[in-house]
C-alpha cells in the first residue's frame, strides 16, 4: 500500500524569520491523522532568513537529523561541538539524557533551507552524541544512517535506516522490501515515480505491505529523495 502526502497538505507556520512546513504534527499544527509514521516523528522543511535561527534550546530522548539543501547551518551544542553544516551533508544528534544546541543561518545575505527530522529512539537515556558526514551524490540508493553505523554510516539508536536516493534523468531502480516493515519516502528535489505514483518536491509516501518498489526518474532533471526503512 502506498499513501501519498502532498506538500500542499502539510502543516505550515510562518514567524517572519522562519517559514516552516510540517509533514507531521508539530508545534501549533496538530492533525491526529498525521502524528508520525512508525518511529519517524518529525519532518520539518524549514526556510530561515539570513542571520536568523534557533537560539539555544534543549532536547531529550530523540534522534535528530538535519540535511541542508541550500545555505549553511552554524551549529553549536553543549557537547562542545561548533560546526558548519553545508548542503548535502548529514548531521545526526542523539539527544540521550539531554543536550542543548543552537542552529543559525551562517549567512547574512542568503536564506537557509534544510530538513529537520526526528526519529524516536528504541531506548531512552544514554550519553548524547554528535555525528556529521558528507556521503556525496552517488547514483542509486546510498545508506547514510543505520542502527550499527556499518560501512561508515552514521549510527542511530533505532532499528531504522535512512538512505539517500539519487537518480539521473531517464533512469530507474528496483528495490526489495520487507513486507513486515514500514517505508517512508520524502521527496527532496525533482519528480520521482514510485510504482506509478508521482512525487514532487516536499511530497511524501507511506509504504507498507509491499515486497518491492520501482523508483523511476522520467523527467529531465536529477532526482533526490530520502528513503526511510522503519520498524
Amino acid at each position: 500500500m502506498i499513501n501519498i502526502r502532498l506538500a500542499k497538505d502539510r502543516g505550515h507556520a510562518n514567524f517572519g524569520w522562519l517559514d516552516s512546513n510540517h509533514t507531521f504534527s508539530f508545534g501549533s499544527y496538530h492533525d491526529p491523522e498525521h502524528m508520525g509514521y512508525s518511529a519517524l516523528r518529525v519532518i520539518n522543511d524549514d526556510k530561515v532568513e539570513p542571520g536568523a535561527g534557533f537560539g539555544t534550546h534543549g532536547h531529550k530522548d530523540m534522534e535528530i537529523i538535519s540535511f541542508v539543501t541550500h545555505g549553511i547551518i552554524a551549529h553549536k551544542d553543549s557537547m562542545g561541538n561548533v560546526k558548519h553544516l553545508p548542503p548535502g551533508e548529514f548531521q545526526l544528534m542523539s539527544a540521550g539524557t539531554g543536550v542543548t544546541h543552537s542552529e543559525y543561518n551562517a549567512s547574512q545575505n542568503e536564506s537557509l533551507r534544510f530538513l529537520q527530522i526526528w526519529i524516536i529512539p528504541s531506548r531512552q537515556g544514554g550519553t548524547p552524541g554528535y555525528q556529521q558526514k558528507d556521503f556525496g551524490k552517488r547514483q542509486g540508493l546510498t545508506p547514510v544512517i543505520t542502527p550499527t553505523g556499518k560501512n561508515g554510516t552514521l549510527a542511530i539508536k533505532q532499528d531504522a535506516t535512512l538512505s539517500q536516493l539519487v537518480l539521473a534523468p531517464d533512469t530507474s531502480l528496483s528495490i526489495e522490501l520487507n513486507k513486515a516493515r514500514n517505508t517512508y519516502v520524502h521527496q527532496v528535489s525533482g519528480q520521482l515515480d514510485i510504482n506509478r505514483h508521482r512525487l514532487s518536491q516536499g511530497d511524501g509516501a507511506k509504504i507498507n505491505e509491499l515486497d518491492a518498489l520501482v523508483l523511476a526518474n522520467k523527467g529531465t532533471q536529477s532526482v533526490t529523495a530520502l528513503l526511510f526503512d522503519l520498524p
